[in-house]
């Protein structure tokens, strides 16, 4: 009869496999698309264990880097640059849209000039997408939020090479001019 204090060997659970792990302990994944400040796509990178199960691989922005997903990658590399740089020419397109554009938010301010409230990224993105372009909040590269009335630039960065900027026009909201009248 088996020691009852015998401890049991762990299992993983079943379908579960073991992440590879990198020449410094990480874990390698293979790129599907560029990721800010790791790499481009199809770069084998190493990263932490929680940011690759818990960012990279469930956004769907990375793969296991198997020898397989390797020669799929270096047998498509010139398919991927030439997608790649559609994908920067585009940006760059919109970019120079962009710089062209220059939007107006209305907001509530008193007679100094000084808004109630702020201007942030979710206002622009609203502005601009009633001006038909599509863009995040997190797209919006602002120092701080608007508190002021006036003419502001604001960056706009669309991928790590390519940025661009847009003239925001902060104005005292029409009711608040009537309310004083």
């Amino acid at each position: 009869m088996p020691n009852q204090k015998q401890k049991r060997k762990r299992r993983a659970p079943k379908g579960f496999k073991r992440l590879p792990k990198g020449p410094n302990g990480g874990i390698e994944l293979l790129l599907i698309q560029s990721v800010d400040n790791l790499g481009s796509q199809g770069d084998v990178v190493e990263v932490r264990p929680g940011f690759a199960n818990n960012y990279l691989l469930p956004q769907g922005l990375a793969t296991i880097a198997s020898d397989h997903h390797k020669r799929m990658v270096d047998k498509h590399k010139a398919k991927l640059q030439e997608i790649e740089k559609r994908r920067l020419s585009d940006l760059e397109q919109l970019a120079a849209e962009l710089s062209k554009q220059s939007v107006t938010i209305e907001a509530n301010a008193n007679d100094e000039g000084q808004l109630y409230g702020s201007v942030g990224p979710a206002e622009i993105v609203g502005s601009l997408k009633q001006a038909g372009f599509s863009l995040t909040n997190d797209q919006i590269r602002l120092d701080g939020v608007l508190k002021e009335v006036g003419l502001y630039t604001v960056k706009i960065h669309l991928h790590q090479d390519v940025n661009s900027e847009v003239k925001v026009w902060v104005v005292p909201s029409v009711e608040a001019g009537e309310k004083d009248g």
